[in-house]
């Protein structure tokens, strides 16, 4: 066992989290991997990989007991990712998105929404969250989405467009963030509400063509007067952002562990490379300097590992303050970051080779960049980490 594999094994697991990690490595490694190149060069969305992970009922592991989920600890799930991830990055956000979109419907649906929607999800539906708009990226207080209530109450009309929808295609249920129309403050006007497929007034406006992540469907929603019940409503009007925020720390820690799973690919490939390869007679490996390369990034990868363990602790002992967002900005920015460097030093070590599509670290290197983008840019997480010192 080396060393990032006993970091890894670091938690004494229950025997139901063992056979579920045991169950997704296998079919990561027999099933998804070796599918993996096919999607990204036809960008084809991989239905075969979700099958298969539905057959062993994945997305129950987040859901509550309580509404036909079977649910296990949060690093169990982030493990999940992880290795998805490392066979293939669009199949592991794909599974990581629903979680997105749903965790705020756990933590914050009434009795009667979770037992109405969750089931979907628990049997295998996709989520899809809807927060981005063509003039509202980062700052989610710029949004223009109006959620207007009908004259009876009953309903709420959805007009807008939402952009860089991940799942946006092929999702079963949508969360979606908007303005409440009848209240004027831009921050306090957020509202979450959930909207189900085949509503009337909802359409895919268009498929993004992307550098990575080919085969994970991103697309732009349109909102048309679209209608949906009020008891589709999350919470009340106006609790958007705190939803949306509380979400956050919980999807931020998912999205490390998904480029991580990306570093642990390009890491592993690597170092099968370095021993493999050559020059002047001797194995890649046993020049010094590659040494030093590698004794770096593996140590930067057990960092973070061992923070997003800590995180995944926080997430799983919080009791509904979730006072964590710093902790959740770190694992992502120092994961994302990670990916990045793993991936283009993975290509470098490579060579000629690393730059050719019959290489999977090629892949990597498109796959890890949008990992530093989504779920608030970099620069964001940095301004975020950076004020939190300031004097108050």
């Amino acid at each position: 066992m080396n060393l990032i594999e006993r970091l890894e094994s670091r938690r004494e697991r229950s025997e139901e989290e063992r056979l579920v990690l045991d169950s997704v490595a296998r079919l990561a490694d027999e099933v998804i991997a070796p599918r993996a190149a096919h999607h990204d060069r036809t960008a084809e969305f991989p239905a075969d990989n979700l099958a298969a992970i539905n057959e062993l009922g994945l997305n129950a592991i987040f859901v509550p007991d309580a509404f036909e989920g079977a649910l296990l600890p949060f690093d169990t799930y982030l493990e999940c990712v992880k290795l998805l991830t490392r066979a293939c990055s669009s199949t592991g956000i794909i599974y990581a998105t629903t979680f997105h979109a749903m965790k705020p419907l756990i933590d914050f649906g009434t009795v009667e929404q979770k037992t109405r929607l969750l089931p979907r999800i628990a049997r295998g539906g996709l989520g899809s969250l809807a927060i981005t708009e063509p003039t509202a990226g980062s700052d989610a207080t710029a949004m223009r989405t109006r959620f207007v209530p009908s004259a009876s109450g009953e309903e709420i009309a959805i007009s807008g467009e939402k952009t860089f929808i991940s799942n946006g295609d092929v999702a079963e249920l949508f969360l979606v963030f908007g303005k409440w129309s009848e209240i004027d403050d831009p921050r306090g006007a957020i509202t979450a509400l959930v909207v189900e497929r085949g509503a009337p007034g909802l359409s895919v406006a268009g498929r993004e063509d992307k550098m990575g992540m080919r085969a994970s469907s991103t697309v732009t929603l349109r909102f048309e007067e679209c209608r949906i019940p009020r008891a589709n409503l999350l919470g009340g009007p106006g609790d958007g952002l705190r939803i949306l925020l509380a979400s956050l720390n919980k999807s931020r820690p998912s999205i490390a562990a998904h480029a991580l799973g990306i570093a642990r690919a390009a890491f592993d490939d690597m170092v099968g490379w370095m021993n493999e390869r050559r020059q002047s007679g001797r194995a890649v490996i046993d020049f010094q300097g590659n040494q030093f390369l590698l004794a770096d990034l593996v140590s930067e990868l057990a960092l973070s590992e061992a923070w997003l363990g800590y995180v995944a602790g926080l997430v799983e002992e919080d009791t509904g303050a979730g006072d964590y967002a710093i902790e959740a900005s770190i694992a992502k920015l120092r994961a994302s970051d990670l990916a990045m460097r793993m991936t283009t030093e993975a290509v470098q070590m490579h060579g000629g080779y690393g730059y050719i599509k019959d290489y999977r670290v090629e892949r990597l290197m498109r796959d890890a960049k949008i990992t530093q983008i989504w779920e608030g840019t970099n620069q964001v997480h940095r301004q975020l980490i950076g004020r939190h010192f300031r004097a108050r």
